[in-house]
């Protein structure tokens, strides 16, 4: 069997790319082929089977030269018309498997989900793969009133990252954490769901009785000029720093010496930097979603007192928990092998 996976594969490094890796990484060690192509902006010179073709002309160049058995996509955010088209091109390509991971855990709560139905464009694209992989259960839920068949349904929650932290935090980071104390850190991308402006405005309350206190946004996307501009504008500009992305040790290092992870998101699926904070033993304070791990402290969305209260109470840190447990990806490879 010979696998094709397609997605966004890092750097950066986020949930899905940290998932794609997972699964890629765990099917070579079974020695099984399984080649990626990168469909982001983010480009590197093509190596060790990874590729990072230039427009959709390389893409279709990929897909039809490529040797591969199942394809398998993976789509996290919104459900753009190009994902659609991609998707459909997936599903037709003659003499192969097509599966869908769908990675975007608060879309069916959204309001462009909670529009489509079982006879828009949407349903009949979803409908072509020959399994879908949703990683939590409202997902799988959603896709059953679309009307794909619950036979081609999996809930399969995503894999953890098995990279251990950097040693050292990279220098800039460093610094801002030896100046601030409680560090407040936040990962992810720099997009409206993430409420981060909540953030940036709390931490001027939370410095009136912590005054050493400071906050940093690890991550990219289209609002960063946007939030660099908001913070500029803060009386506490000085004391928050937007890092931008970070190799994914780094990201890991600086869980770890953080004093609390921060997920606010106006919607969200099973987020993996909120899994590996608490593996890390840090303490996390998260938007609720209704599918958060237990330890997670829960406040409601959009609400800054919420957020500032729950912070002033200092959580406490756990032990860290070492967990090496391949369930989910050998679920995914018993679900290539139902295909053959």
């Amino acid at each position: 069997m010979r696998v094709l996976q397609l997605g966004p594969y890092p750097p950066p490094h986020g949930g899905v790319q940290t998932n794609l890796v997972a699964i890629r990484e765990y099917l070579r060690r079974q020695g099984i082929s399984c080649a990626a192509i990168n469909l982001t902006r983010h480009r590197q010179p093509d190596s060790d089977e990874v590729y990072y073709p230039a427009g959709i002309a390389g893409l279709l160049r990929r897909l039809f030269a490529l040797p591969y058995d199942v394809l398998h996509l993976h789509i996290g955010g919104n459900l753009t018309a190009r994902l659609l088209g991609l998707s459909l091109l997936c599903c037709l390509i003659p003499g192969k498997k097509a599966v869908l991971t769908f990675h975007s855990g608060g879309f069916p709560s959204s309001p462009e989900g909670q529009a489509l139905h079982s006879k828009t464009l949407s349903a009949f694209v979803l409908r072509r793969f020959d399994a879908i992989i949703g990683v939590n259960s409202e997902i799988i839920e959603w896709m059953n009133k679309l009307g794909v068949a619950a036979a081609r349904l999996y809930h399969i929650p995503p894999h953890g990252s098995a990279v251990m932290p950097a040693e050292n935090l990279s220098p800039s980071l460093d610094v801002f954490y030896r100046e601030h104390n409680p560090v407040l850190l936040t990962v992810g991308l720099l997009e409206p769901e993430y409420d981060l402006e909540t953030q940036i405005d709390v931490l001027g309350k939370i410095r009136r009785q912590q005054p050493r206190a400071g906050l940093v946004i690890i991550g990219s996307g289209s609002l960063e000029q946007e939030l660099r501009q908001r913070i500029a504008a803060s009386p506490c500009a000085e004391h928050i720093l937007l890092q931008g992305d970070v190799p994914h040790s780094v990201t890991l290092k600086a869980i770890a010496e953080a004093s609390v992870l921060l997920r606010t998101t106006l919607y969200d699926g099973d987020a993996i930097s909120v899994r590996e904070a608490l593996q890390l033993g840090t303490p996390v304070i998260a938007t609720d979603n209704g599918m958060r791990p237990e330890g997670v402290r829960l406040i409601p969305a959009r609400d800054a007192t919420a957020l500032e209260d729950a912070i002033l109470q200092n959580p406490p840190r756990r032990p860290a928990v070492v967990s090496s447990s391949d369930q989910n990806l050998e679920a995914v490879l018993l679900l290539y092998r139902s295909l053959q």
